[in-house]
């Protein structure tokens, strides 16, 4: 494997190896957080692998026990401090979005390896790419909240299509899932043994202008032999319906509100325990931030935010979180946010500072630039379902005969997984997807009911 003139200790290597052109997040003491410099070294490395024939595979990494834990707020929230260097802070999420963008829609088939922490913006780097591995180290994160701040870089594009509500809820709390559970949720499109990277790597190197399919099929040859027979996420059964009811309004207030009614009223114990949990998580989090993602997630307009929270003019708690989650590690002290509650944070308020609409003044709010040749290529950002699990809905869709495969008739448990493994090419993870059957006396036979 060779390398280009850039030294072992540079903050992003970049290796060339057949087919394959790799960059590795090199910043390993630091959790590969990405900084300006990184930023500057990826895109233009980016835009000329996507335009070589002679590349067929892009790929990402991390060096150490991190792929990316995400983005250098410590520095941006500096650069906040005066009015001279803001420009440099609201500059440095235009490029990170930028970059994620590029990543997300070129055409070259796009390897995300999650091998590792993979927070905030470390996540916008694999998000939405053709194919992202977790490994038993993954861990997966949108912990923005946290720091007075927002999740971004795509979040309301993925958070906002996860199964259920577990993306608004994952948004919100900022809470992690990890391992299996990634790929169960749909956040990896593949779960591979971490031991397996290098040889399936070596692997698609070799291959000579590999297609999308082919890519599919080679990370699927190299899967974990040992699949359960059950998911492995804790959101699941009864929790997961727990939570798909308090996080499915578009209200805080209201999500909070039906959480105090599960840990006060619901029979199981288990809901109660996970209910006082989550609002306990929730009030630890900034009540703006909380606002802001949850329009976030309903709405978009992530530059927006990433801008009205760098000026500090609606809300100072991006400065307050930094400083005591990321600078002074405080991590189990609530910060002192401001407004302190939900209540004191008015719906007007998030709308007018956060969500501006469209642009009246030239330069106010500043927007992508995507380059030229992407434009030119009419590309857009693909399914990153494609290669993954089926998703809810699909599922949904066979069940209830509104999918464009479905027959005129009702199936079967058997019938409906038949259909996912042929759909999705035998892939390991489809049987455990599971829905509720109902018996039908008379025929003896159990059709498959959706239930949710």
């Amino acid at each position: 494997m060779s390398s280009d003139a850039l030294s072992e200790e540079a903050s992003v290597q970049f290796k060339e190896n057949g087919c394959l052109r790799t960059f590795v997040l090199n910043r390993p003491k630091k959790l590969n957080v990405v900084n300006r410099e990184m930023l500057e070294r990826l895109r233009p490395k980016i835009e000329e692998w996507a335009s070589q024939d002679l590349v067929g595979v892009i790929a990402a990494t991390g060096n150490g026990r991190a792929f990316c834990a995400g983005g250098d707020v410590a520095s941006v929230v500096e650069d906040c401090a005066s009015p001279e260097t803001l420009p440099r802070a609201i500059e440095f999420f235009q490029r990170e979005f930028e970059l994620d963008y590029i990543l997300a829609a070129m055409p070259k088939p796009y390897i995300a390896i999650m091998d590792g922490i993979t927070l905030g913006g470390g996540v916008g780097l694999c998000a939405n790419a053709s194919f992202r591995i977790a490994t038993e180290n993954s861990t997966f994160a949108m912990p923005e909240t946290k720091i007075g701040y927002c999740p971004d870089v795509g979040a309301s594009f993925f958070l906002s299509r996860a199964d259920g509500q577990v993306g608004t809820y994952l948004g919100l709390t900022g809470e992690t899932i990890s391992g299996r559970a990634i790929f169960e949720h749909g956040f990896a499109t593949h779960f591979v043994p971490s031991w397996r990277i290098p040889a399936l790597m070596e692997r698609v190197a070799s291959l000579w202008n590999p297609t999308h399919q082919q890519i599919d099929a080679l990370i699927e040859d190299h899967r974990d032999d040992n699949i359960p027979n059950e998911l492995t996420s804790p959101l699941v059964g009864s929790i997961r319906a727990a939570l798909d009811s308090a996080f499915r309004y578009d209200s805080v207030e209201k999500i909070m509100e039906h959480l105090a009614n599960l840990s006060e009223k619901s029979p199981h114990e288990n809901i109660r325990d996970w209910a006082k949990k989550t609002l306990d998580i929730l009030y630890l989090r900034s009540p703006t931030s909380l606002k802001v993602a949850l329009y976030s997630i309903r709405e978009g307009e992530e530059l927006n935010i990433a801008t009205a929270f760098c000026r500090g003019e609606a809300s100072k708690d991006f400065y307050e979180g930094v400083d005591k989650v990321v600078v002074k590690k405080l991590r189990d002290e609530r910060p002192n946010w401001q407004p302190n509650t939900i209540g004191e944070v008015s719906d007007d308020f998030i709308q007018t500072s956060f969500f501006p609409g469209p642009v009246t003044t030239e330069g106010s709010w500043p927007r992508l630039s995507i380059p030229e040749w992407l434009k030119k290529m009419d590309s857009k950002v693909a399914d990153p379902m494609i290669y993954g699990l089926p998703t809810e809905g699909e599922i949904k869709e066979i069940v209830e005969g509104s999918h464009k495969s479905s027959g005129s008739t009702a199936l079967t448990l058997d019938e409906v997984i038949e259909k996912f493994e042929t759909r999705k090419k035998g892939k390991a993870g489809v049987r455990q997807r599971k829905c509720a059957t109902e018996e039908d006396k008379q025929l003896g036979k159990k059709w498959l009911k959706w239930i949710h």
